[in-house]
């Protein structure tokens, strides 16, 4: 009799360790699951802290480039006035002109053509003379020509001397 009281008696102490064990481990992962929370948190409001900053920082440049415009430019921004109400505005920019009324200034140019480089010459600033002279524009140098592989590979091997080179005797 005793000896199965014994027996017992030793699982229900490992039954009341084994219920602790779980109980801990239960509450260890909960606390570990907060800290993860909290951490998330952080670097949320870190992000959320650098978005304001950069913001801020933005909103505080505009408003000195706004200074400068109008201060040192004479800039000022758009108002109502500069922007058109519908389409019956829009369609009065195309009424016919009336009679009287001056050509439309024209803005767009042909290029002109001139007999100098495009480029103006390099003077040296010792000698006040052109370094390199100017290509004429009626003969354009000839692009270099290039092999093509075929070319290059059907080509007979050329026999190097390196015995200069390498220190070897001559």
């Amino acid at each position: 009799m005793g000896s199965r009281m014994r027996k017992i008696g030793w699982a229900a102490v490992l039954l009341t360790c084994t219920s602790a064990y779980g109980a801990l481990h239960l509450k260890v992962n909960s606390v570990k699951s907060e800290v993860r929370q909290a951490e998330r948190r952080i670097v949320a409001l870190r992000e959320q802290k650098l978005m304001l900053e950069t913001e801020f920082e933005t909103r505080a440049n505009q408003q000195q480039l706004a200074n400068w415009n109008e201060v040192d430019f004479g800039y000022q921004a758009p108002t109502a006035k500069q922007f058109l109400e519908g389409e019956r505005q829009l369609a009065q920019f195309g009424t016919p002109r009336a009679k009287g009324a001056p050509e439309p200034i024209t803005v767009a140019h042909a290029p002109v053509e001139t007999e100098e480089s495009i480029f103006p010459a390099m003077v040296s600033p010792i000698t006040g003379k052109a370094i390199a002279a100017e290509v004429p524009r009626d003969n354009p140098p000839k692009p270099i020509a290039r092999e093509n592989l075929s070319a290059r590979l059907m080509r007979p091997a050329q026999r190097v001397e390196i015995g200069p080179i390498a220190g070897g005797a001559e």
